[in-house]
């Protein structure tokens, strides 16, 4: 059987940036044991599998090279991109995505960005780490929070974030599920930020729809505010546009298609 297998750049305007996404669009039902097989092969940080529901409406997974995961922004962004540039979706219509984080919903945009995702608000509690509760590897750490198995912590600025360098024994040993590191910023950005996931086989993910709708949480609690531009400041780098609405987030981004190809699997 041969499956359809593309690769997409999210939250990037341009190629070999942004986050890699593979996205496989499978013609019937697939069993979770083969999906971790292909994603570990593909070996991407996460890759998207997607089953027609209905017209617009697709059943999605999302697996790591070693697990499935909840939930996964930047391979949404980047299936959405797909279907509507594919013209499997209609442009003038929603995407409506099933998952285990519930109904996502995504819509083409005519503007600065392509792609605007409805997904779930993930709160922050102001909490101080056990390990990195003054320091983060050199950088002097100024706030913290948790989500779920996850970690927030603010570093005190921008080139902190950036030019941060963890011991990754070290990080995988004291991060649970993963790690966000972020900064206020100026310039342009509003907010910087890294996330290192260790844990799930992925050292540091380039681009995190999901950990900035737990940013957006973290900084309307610090400003007040509702609308953010961030960068994610990993090695690739990527740009997405923020808005919370009540327990929802906006997320906006572009992509960019770089791959397509078959999967073979065994008879």
């Amino acid at each position: 059987m041969e499956l359809p297998l593309v690769t997409v750049d999210a939250f990037s305007d341009k190629p070999f940036s942004g986050n890699p996404a593979g996205i496989c669009l499978l013609p019937g039902s697939l069993s979770p044991e083969w999906m971790q097989r292909i994603a570990a092969e593909v070996n991407l940080s996460e890759t998207a599998f997607l089953e027609t529901i209905d017209e617009q409406n697709y059943h999605i997974r999302w697996f790591t090279p070693e697990k499935e995961v909840d939930l996964c922004g930047h391979a949404t962004l980047a299936s959405a991109f797909l279907l509507y540039t594919a013209e499997l979706a209609d442009k003038g219509k929603e995407i409506v995505f099933s998952s285990k984080s519930g109904t996502l919903k995504a819509s083409w945009q005519e503007g600065e960005y392509a792609i605007a995702l409805d997904f779930p608000l993930i709160p922050t509690q102001e909490a101080v780490h056990p390990y990195f509760s003054d320091m983060f590897f050199g950088q002097q750490v100024i706030g913290s929070a948790k989500l779920a198995r996850n970690w927030l912590l603010e570093l005190a600025n921008p080139k902190a974030v950036e030019y941060v360098t963890p011991v990754w024994s070290e990080l995988t040993h004291h991060s649970e599920e993963g790690l966000i590191v972020t900064a206020a910023s100026a310039g342009g950005y509003d907010m910087v930020s890294r996330y290192f996931a260790p844990n799930l086989g992925i050292p540091e993910d380039p681009v995190t729809g999901f950990a900035h709708c737990a940013l957006v949480d973290y900084w309307h609690r610090k400003t007040g505010r509702e609308h953010f531009t961030a960068f994610q400041a990993s090695s690739r780098g990527g740009v997405l546009g923020l808005s919370k609405m009540d327990d929802r987030v906006l997320l906006k981004g572009n992509a960019v298609k770089m791959f397509e190809g078959f999967f073979t699997l065994e008879p």
